[in-house]
């Protein structure tokens, strides 16, 4: 379990665990660094790029 939930920014989860990373980009969330991932849930980000949050997760929480 890495701690990170779906309602943690994309900033707080890679400031928390930059392993985080790879799974993000694999999934096509290629940025990182937008301002956008400062302000908006992971559940939120997993939306708009249409992905799965619950497979996002579940890669997530296999690290």
């Amino acid at each position: 379990m890495t701690g990170i939930t779906r309602e943690m920014t994309i900033g707080e989860i890679l400031r928390a665990n930059p392993d985080v990373a790879p799974v993000l980009l694999n999934a096509g969330m290629h940025c990182l660094g937008c301002p956008s991932a400062q302000g908006e849930s992971l559940e939120e980000a997993a939306m708009v790029h249409d992905i799965d949050i619950d497979e996002l997760m579940s890669a997530i929480d296999a690290l």
